[in-house]
């Protein structure tokens, strides 16, 4: 009979232990989880070394704190407790381990177990889409003032979101780690980018039927038939190199030398038969050579060239807007302006976009060629020759939301090249029309393939005032000649900021376009970058959505912010 006792008190004396052993590996389990929790959270959109109120390794301490305010460290008799908890790539890991003493185990010859857990905490995104709107303005190719340029410090910090948001390393430095693994099968994660300048590079994004087959543009047709052709060159003669005229399509002029007393010897031919003759003005052009079908050619002629010559025209991708109205206000959003409006799908040549064409430019002055200041009238009938003398800038070529690999990541922000002048409101809009569930994108963007729900973020990113020149080629047109935004009946001014008709024609319009964006759903970030002009900052401050606006004053703290951002549009989740 006493034999048989001692299985029984083993078996008796196994169950006690193990029941014990799972309830204290449990409450060790929920300790590390609610400690890596705790640090994750802590760390927020900074570092996992960080110190806070004068406490070093802070969210360190605080998963610490947050373990042992979950676990009882004398229930059940358990000791030598110990918990370490470390990060990398955004990822907060813990390891927490405890020694129990066994009870009727002992006279089997079992005196203790070690019961270890493991657990992980990360910022991870439900289904989201992400549009970038990033500054590629002249100005990004200035120093931050703390020895690297603008527009690389973007592109780090563009990357290092990406690294955090896709879980996917990139070829740049980020503080916090390398990721790996990426976000899975289970969850759609998509980027589109629209860089800005004077203009925006859409054009090729769109479906051919929504450009008409012509266009108006500041340009030049034939107004006759010329035939013949160039007589022989005279013989030389000299004269002050000032007196010298010209080229007409009727008299070419070639200088042979000039002396340091401004006189120069030249030449002279002149056309034999009929010369070619001009009428200049806002005219109609037929663009259908750009059209293939579904597709787009990346060129196609016109007889614009010297004498009437065929002259291949190639489109780079930017665009001029769809109709518009001029007003002081544009909130809300009149039913007139068709170029405002982030949604409509294009029915009719009024809301149809049109191809930008610095070739098809013709600016006409009061003196041929670069001569005297512009003039609006047309002149018809002449073998005058103007040039364009218009600026023109048409930054890289935007993105529709898409998954990235890594590699391709990088060497898109890698093309973002700074140039030209500060635009705000054609990026915000191209931005907005490239990311709407409810636009010209819907069947790609409202919902995921297997009809999930998506969330959608703007990050918009400045590091300048607004700046106008009405000799730019926009997408309104050659701004001193179309006047599509400003009074047609007279001569618009630019400047910076605040000043000049042109200027204050951006505001206005990014400033609708702010709350049409806010209104459609979309948390749209705003992040001013370096010193900016009070009324700017103010601007830029109430377009954000509420919260949602930052400030960064160099390429670190650029980093830093969109580290932020890519936090707070994540979920903390336990990982393990």
């Amino acid at each position: 009979m006493a034999i048989a006792l001692i299985p029984l008190a083993g078996m008796v004396g196994g169950g006690i232990d193990i029941s014990r052993m799972y309830i204290v590996k449990t409450r060790l389990q929920h300790a590390c989880d609610a400690g890596a929790l705790a640090g994750r959270k802590t760390m927020g959109g900074g570092t996992w070394s960080q110190t806070v109120n004068g406490t070093a390794n802070f969210p360190e301490v605080t998963a610490k704190n947050y373990f042992d305010a979950n676990y009882n460290k004398d229930a059940y008799g358990a000791g030598t407790i110990t918990k370490t908890f470390s990060e990398n790539a955004g990822k907060v890991s813990g390891t927490a381990s405890a020694v129990l003493p066994m009870t009727l185990m002992r006279i089997f010859g079992k005196t203790s177990e070690t019961l270890s857990v493991t657990c992980d905490a990360e910022m991870r995104l439900p289904n989201t889409d992400v549009m970038f709107v990033l500054d590629t303005t002249g100005s990004m190719d200035q120093d931050d003032g703390a020895g690297t340029k603008k527009i690389t410090g973007l592109k780090t910090a563009v990357k290092c979101f990406y690294e955090i948001v896709a879980r996917l390393d990139t070829d740049a430095t980020c503080s916090g780690g390398a990721p790996s693994g990426g976000t899975g099968n289970q969850v759609q994660i998509r980027f589109g980018f629209v860089p800005y300048a004077t203009n925006v590079n859409v054009g090729r994004l769109l479906k051919t039927e929504w450009m008409p087959d012509s266009w108006t543009y500041q340009t030049r047709k034939l107004a006759n038939t010329p035939s013949g052709s160039w007589g022989n060159w005279t013989n030389q003669q000299s004269t002050s190199c000032s007196n010298i005229p010209e080229d007409t399509e009727s008299r070419q002029y070639t200088i042979d030398s000039r002396d340091r007393w401004g006189n120069c010897t030249y030449r002279y031919r002149n056309w034999s038969g009929t010369a070619a003759k001009w009428n200049y003005g806002a005219l109609s052009q037929t663009i259908s050579g750009l059209k293939n079908g579904t597709n787009w050619n990346a060129s196609f002629t016109l007889p614009i060239g010297s004498g009437g010559a065929q002259t291949t025209l190639s489109w780079d991708g930017c665009i001029e807007e769809r109709t518009t109205v001029r007003q002081s206000s544009y909130q809300p959003i009149p039913s007139g302006a068709k170029d405002l409006d982030i949604d409509a799908v294009p029915d009719s040549d009024a809301t149809r976009w049109g191809p930008a064409l610095p070739g098809m430019i013709f600016t006409r002055k009061t003196g041929a060629r670069n001569g005297g200041s512009y003039d609006l009238a047309a002149v018809n009938n002449t073998d005058a020759i103007y040039n364009n003398t218009s600026y023109y800038a048409c930054p890289t070529v935007a993105k529709k939301l898409q998954a990235w690999t890594a590699s391709d990541f990088d060497d898109y922000v890698d093309s973002l090249t700074p140039e030209g002048n500060t635009y705000h409101d054609i990026g915000l809009l191209w931005g907005a029309r490239l990311l709407s569930p409810t636009g010209i994108f819907k069947s790609e963007n409202a919902y995921t393939p297997q009809g999930g729900e998506i969330e959608r973020h703007l990050i918009f990113m400045t590091d300048g005032d607004t700046c106008t020149g009405t000799d730019n080629y926009t997408a309104y047109g050659v701004s001193w000649f179309d006047r599509r935004t400003t009074d047609a009946s007279s001569a618009p001014t630019d400047g910076c900021t605040d000043t000049g008709t042109l200027t204050t024609q951006v505001n206005a319009r990014y400033t609708a376009l702010c709350e049409a964006v806010k209104n459609s759903k979309i948390t749209l970030w705003v992040i001013a970058f370096g010193n900016l002009a009070t009324t700017t900052e103010s601007r830029l401050k109430t377009c954000a959505t509420t919260g949602r606006y930052f400030k960064a004053t160099d390429s670190a703290d650029l980093q830093a912010k969109f580290r932020s951002i890519a936090d707070q549009i994540s979920q903390l989740r336990l990982t393990k």
